[in-house]
């Protein structure tokens, strides 16, 4: 009986455990509730995003995908789909996001540093395509952010930037 309820705890552990990727490496592990839709080998349409530039490792990482309609880019209500994960304490964070299809789609990423669920000066954020941002202009122009999906899992490296003075700008340069 013993033997049954230690394999049965290391099999709960093993599917509530995220999704290494690069058997062997020292990477970082997928997150999200779709982090098995990037795992190597994976096929279907999918992103996985990986932030880094982090002012701070604290409070959550939100993930929101958008469609093809430009119109609807950073539109209230217009999202595809959001992943919101609590901020790992090392490293870039690797997020996937299983898509509907294959097509067009932008990446919008908000680091809530205090973890509250609402926006403030002190939070980060960036887009898939990592445009450059002001003061002025804090919504880039879609077609500046527009990536394009395939039937496989497609990596979105996002530095987030933060307000600091009168600029929007990356803390750091993002790890390689």
């Amino acid at each position: 009986m013993l033997k049954l309820t230690s394999l049965v705890t290391k099999a709960a552990l093993a599917l509530a455990a995220p999704v290494a990727i690069g058997a062997g490496t020292a990477q970082a592990a997928v997150l999200g509730p779709d982090a098995a839709a990037c795992a190597s080998g994976a096929s279907g349409p999918a992103v996985l995003v990986k932030v880094d530039g982090f002012k701070t490792r604290t409070g959550n990482v939100r993930v929101q995908v958008y469609g093809a309609n430009a119109a609807e880019f950073l539109a209230k209500g217009k999202k595809l789909k959001r992943v919101d994960v609590p901020v790992t304490h090392g490293g870039p964070m690797e997020i996937c996001v299983a898509l509907p299809q294959a097509g067009n789609y932008a990446v919008a990423v908000r680091h809530d540093i205090d973890g509250n669920g609402k926006s403030s000066r002190n939070d980060g954020g960036g887009f898939s395509r990592n445009p450059g941002l002001s003061l002025i202009t804090l919504k880039p122009r879609y077609e500046d952010v527009v990536i394009s999906v395939g039937q496989q899992p497609r990596a979105v490296p996002v530095v987030l930037n933060y307000i600091q003075g009168l600029a929007i700008k990356p803390i750091k340069t993002a790890s390689r």
